[in-house]
């Protein structure tokens, strides 16, 4: 049986080293992480000082300041957490519709997502999902943990429709503790995924958005009469289409993604929407550095 060809070449993984994922807020992580956080504790970089209380260690007392003002004080330092970074990727059918070309992108990027954050020492936590959460895998500390990932991503099948209402309720439950949570969708769900999407914000997450679509799917390059059928509830629509037609479903397309965008800002996260036309590269050190997901 032929080996499936790597997601991402060696080459590429050098590229990805000098980045880091990037986040907004600080979460109480586990220590060892290469990010900055506003938490105060053991670290390398001076933070503040605070009055000495009994129990403290004596070893972070500030003697200098002791011998100048004849009161105990501690230093206080930045601790570098290991933040748990959860990637949810959808592997529902609509991402395999057409060519299959955004299932693909989609993966490429949680991969190059997967192996920066394993290089900062971010603890990585990644499940696919469409009509409920799939099992997932949980990989930190460090590059050399980063193949179990990639073959795990290759062995993901797209099926099932979407269903972000309960896919958000099992998330909840299974990962109680905050972080960043990462979405890698097209975000197409019959039912409704902003609502679910704002439960997460308000739960204490903080949201990166990455829309995934093809280009056919903002702008639709037939003419006539159409019968297209959903790629996962095998519904059938008859539908007439001409240049107005176009314009009119081009128009509500990029009116859906700015909702999708507007919730991730207002709740203090980011988004950014990526064409399957687009590289890897672009993506990657276009897109996603300029929206700040990564820095």
């Amino acid at each position: 049986m032929p080996t499936a060809e790597p997601l991402l070449d060696r080459q590429f993984l050098e590229r990805l080293e000098r980045l880091t994922i990037h986040w907004q807020r600080s979460f109480a992580g586990l220590v060892g992480g290469h990010n900055i956080s506003r938490f105060a504790g053991g670290g390398q970089e001076f933070l503040d000082h605070r009055n000495f209380h009994h129990g403290d260690d004596l070893r972070a007392v500030n003697w200098r300041a002791f011998l100048r003002l004849e009161k105990l004080f501690l230093k206080m330092f930045q601790i570098e957490p290991r933040v748990p970074v959860h990637m949810l990727l959808d592997s529902s059918s609509s991402m395999v519709s057409g060519n299959g070309a955004k299932f693909e992108l989609a993966r490429k990027i949680a991969a190059s997502l997967c192996y920066i954050g394993l290089v900062r020492l971010d603890m990585i936590e990644l499940q696919p999902f469409s009509s409920d959460l799939g099992e997932g895998i949980t990989a930190g500390g460090g590059r050399h943990r980063f193949r179990p990932i990639m073959e795990y991503l290759q062995r993901i099948e797209a099926r099932n429709a979407t269903n972000f209402n309960l896919v958000v309720r099992e998330f909840i439950q299974a990962m109680p503790q905050r972080g960043l949570v990462i979405v890698l969708s097209d975000f197409l769900d019959d039912g409704d995924c902003l609502r679910p999407l704002q439960y997460l914000a308000d739960y204490g997450h903080e949201l990166l958005l990455i829309q995934v679509y093809s280009d056919d799917e903002r702008t639709p390059p037939w003419n006539g009469e159409l019968e297209l059928v959903d790629a996962e509830t095998q519904a059938e629509v008859r539908l007439q289409f001409d240049d107005q037609a176009r314009e009119q479903y081009t128009r509500a397309f990029d009116e859906y993604s700015a909702s999708i965008q507007q919730l991730a800002v207002r709740n203090g996260g980011r988004y950014a929407n990526v064409s399957t036309s687009t590289t890897l590269e672009e993506v990657i050190f276009g897109e996603l550095v300029r929206t700040r997901g990564i820095a």
